[in-house]
């Protein structure tokens, strides 16, 4: 049996900041950076469509005080929360990682594997910092 992504993520934080980073990395490479640019800096292949700009992330801590806004950017991914990222329509990344677990079977425990999905996207956004 395959155990999700999000699983892993979760398991990671728990025991290695570099994993959890390297998780986050395929995450943010797989749903991200298309919008938001392979470095984060809101440069992606389709940013230039969007009618809202993608910021740059890797200067999320420099914009808040030198201190990374780690429950801001959880709540921004997961987007269940109403917390909306400047006005745009970024997608609920919460609401499509659900769908994806439970189209895997995964009812119960799907909100873990999400939240630690989530959780190793932030945890490499904090890392990418600038």
């Amino acid at each position: 049996m395959r155990l999700p992504l999000g699983a892993f993520a979760a398991a990671a934080l728990l025991t290695s900041p570099a994993i959890a980073d390297e998780l986050g990395k395929q995450e943010f490479m797989t749903y991200c950076a298309s919008c938001h640019g392979e470095s984060g800096m809101g440069n992606g292949p389709i940013a230039q469509y969007l009618t809202v700009a993608p910021p740059n992330l890797t200067t999320l801590a420099a914009h808040n005080d030198g201190e990374f806004p780690y429950l801001d950017v959880f709540m921004i991914i997961d987007g269940r929360t109403g917390v909306g990222p400047h006005g745009s329509d970024m997608p609920v990344w919460g609401d499509i990682f659900m769908s994806h677990e439970l189209g895997a079977g995964a009812d119960y425990g799907a909100e873990t594997v999400i939240r630690g999905r989530i959780l190793s996207l932030v945890k490499y956004l904090e890392s990418i910092q600038q």
